[in-house]
């Protein structure tokens, strides 16, 4: 078993080595020239059709009145449910520790190529969507790699990878997080945790992805607004940190000097790995969600979607990221959730450490609900809608497995499905800009000429 476990690893090292990360940057940066840098001069206008009702014939309008499954504020916070994990809290601490400080320059930089490529995602997800038996629209890489691309095979290998990913970073190896945090903070055993998440759990995703959408929409906004207020506390109650941690970040990640030797290469690297991690761009799981929204058109539907790697990446891991190089306890020993822990522990006496627990413990539940929804319509792409339920009913089981058992082997072998989706995803992105720009071009000729509002 150990010679498989290295042999595991080895795969998933190679899988997402220098040629994955490159790939996935590459295309943000080559989608952002298709798009003309359109994150950046759309940014407002995605925002507030992201957090505000946009006006149709006067009135204002949330998109319900449109084909689709859930809302478009719904639909985001069902996408950014699966993204606001551990990645925000434990990844952002495992690249600080392992790349530098510097390495939160580098996921800053892959988030803004990557706002590109969540884009992307998004509009060729609902051009491409189809409904299903039971009324429901279906959406997503294998829908895009399959009616845009005409590669059905590249559309089977995405659904296969993602449908077996989702048990390993959706549900067994989030449940895992949350069981040892609350151990290890609150003394609870595993067994409990496991029992009390897998019933809330079952609870919401047996309901469908209208069910994940109403739960996502409260636990999402609110966990994500108590994270970041204690972590702007933090940096306003210590100001004179402040400037000295953001010039070490900039430093940091052109010389490497906080890593041993000078390795600008780690830097880069685990600033890339880990913002992709958190964020998901290009991982093709999001488009999922985007699929099922109310919309008038692609092109509006994307740029919400969009919005969702600067929540993600640009504000919750950058207030990690800043106040981790804050604190200055990277070098200590610690790392992952423990080190943010014990660093908002020392910078905010008494709340701090319980603010990253419990965010921990919220933030990897909604992940584990926007991952079953993933998984769920990867294996329908392939079995048809009769493996709904069964699917269902085995993730809820992995949730209490994952709470339990060693999973050394389960990380890797997620780390491995988690990038061989990426792979298909790309390809089908780099084949279709064409069509993102085409229907780019249209959504905005419409809004010029008062057809869209």
């Amino acid at each position: 078993m150990e010679q498989f476990n290295q042999i595991i690893g080895q795969i998933s090292d190679f899988v997402w080595g220098p040629y994955m990360l490159t790939f996935l940057v590459g295309t943000g940066v080559y989608l952002s020239l298709r798009l003309f840098f359109l994150q950046f001069t759309m940014l407002p206008f995605a925002l507030k059709q992201a957090f505000l009702p946009h006006k149709k014939h006067g009135k204002k309008s949330d998109g319900s009145d449109h084909e689709g499954d859930v809302s478009q504020f719904g639909a985001l916070m069902t996408a950014l449910s699966a993204t606001i994990g551990t990645g925000n809290i434990a990844g952002v601490a495992t690249a600080v520790v392992l790349g530098g400080p510097g390495a939160v320059f580098w996921m800053w930089i892959t988030a803004i190529f990557g706002m590109a490529t969540k884009y992307a995602e998004a509009i060729l997800a609902v051009k491409y969507r189809v409904k299903n038996e039971r009324g429901e629209m279906s959406g997503g890489p294998m829908y895009y790699l399959e009616h845009g691309c005409k590669m059905k095979w590249l559309a089977i290998a995405f659904a296969l990878f993602g449908s077996i990913a989702a048990f390993g970073i959706g549900s067994s190896v989030q449940s895992n997080s949350v069981a040892l945090s609350v151990q290890s903070s609150l003394g609870i055993d595993p067994w409990i945790t496991g029992v009390v998440l897998t019933v809330f759990t079952g609870l919401v995703i047996l309901g469908g992805i209208k069910s994940i959408a109403r739960a996502s929409s409260v636990i999402v906004p609110v966990m994500a607004i108590v994270y970041v207020l204690g972590g702007l506390v933090i940096i306003f109650t210590n100001m004179d940190k402040l400037w000295p941690a953001i010039s070490l970040i900039f430093n940091d990640a052109f010389s490497g000097e906080a890593v041993a030797g000078g390795a600008i290469g780690a830097v880069i690297r685990y600033g890339v790995a880990r913002g992709v991690f958190s964020n998901e761009a290009g991982m093709g799981s999001a488009p999922i969600a985007a699929a099922a929204a109310k919309t008038d058109h692609p092109g509006r539907q994307a740029l919400i979607s969009m919005t969702g790697t600067f929540l993600d990446t640009i504000i919750v891991c950058s207030i990690t990221g800043i106040v981790l190089v804050m604190g200055d306890m990277y070098m200590g020993g610690e790392r992952g959730a423990a080190l943010t822990v014990q660093t908002f522990n020392s910078l905010l006496p008494g709340f701090g450490g319980f603010i990253v627990t419990f965010g921990l413990i919220f933030f990897a539940y909604s992940t584990i609900l926007g991952w079953c929804y993933y998984g769920e319509k990867c294996a329908t792409y392939l079995l048809g809608e009769k493996a709904v339920l069964p699917y269902r009913v085995i993730y809820i089981v992995t949730v209490m497995l994952g709470t339990i058992a060693t999973l050394d082997l389960v990380w890797s072998l997620a780390d491995v499905f988690n990038g061989l989706m990426a792979i298909p995803n790309l390809i089908g992105l780099v084949l279709l800009a064409g069509v993102v720009v085409k229907e780019t071009k249209d959504f905005k000729a419409r809004r010029a000429s008062g057809e869209l509002p």
